[in-house]
């Protein structure tokens, strides 16, 4: 991807993340970690779990507008083996006030896109079973559930299951 595209008014665009984007992703992580079930933990994260992220990452892309880091996204193989390089793991996040606008789509299709290029045959996401936004898209980007962890987790004192959802590609 080009780093150096334009942006016009307003559009987001999707490139490559940089280490001077560490600061806003933990900011759109811990976002989650602290009003939902969409990032696993309570506490907020401190900027070493940018390190965390990065580690492994196949892809991983940022959504930017203008100057403003909206969102993010990447592809690890599911385990950090080679025999898994086939199955791709996605983490993404995108701050709430432009959710519902087809980025996550977009940013979807981008990391498909590459996951392909990667000769991927499959991606993989793990969700919140109190999750249920993440849930319904998978869903809608044909992604079925092949998995769950019952009462795995506990965030905001309450239990949730893992769900693992695949799409073939």
């Amino acid at each position: 991807m080009n780093n150096e595209k334009q942006h016009l008014d307003g559009e987001v665009i999707i490139r490559e993340v940089l280490d001077s984007d560490r600061d806003a992703v933990i900011a759109i992580f811990n976002y989650y970690a602290a009003t939902s079930y969409a990032a696993y933990p309570e506490m907020p994260v401190n900027e070493r779990f940018f390190g965390f992220l990065r580690e492994g990452t196949l892809a991983f892309f940022i959504l930017e507008q203008k100057t403003r880091i909206v969102g993010f996204g990447l592809i690890k193989p599911v385990l950090p083996f080679p025999a898994f390089m086939a199955t791709g793991m996605l983490t993404y996040f995108i701050l709430p006030e432009f959710t519902g606008k087809g980025l996550g789509n977009r940013l979807l299709e981008q990391l498909t896109i590459e996951a392909k290029k990667l000769e991927m045959t499959s991606l993989v996401a793990n969700m919140a079973s109190k999750n249920t936004t993440s849930i319904h898209f998978h869903k809608r980007h044909k992604f079925t559930e092949v998995g769950r962890l019952h009462s795995a987790g506990m965030k905001f004192g309450e239990p949730f299951d893992i769900i693992w959802m695949q799409k073939e590609l």
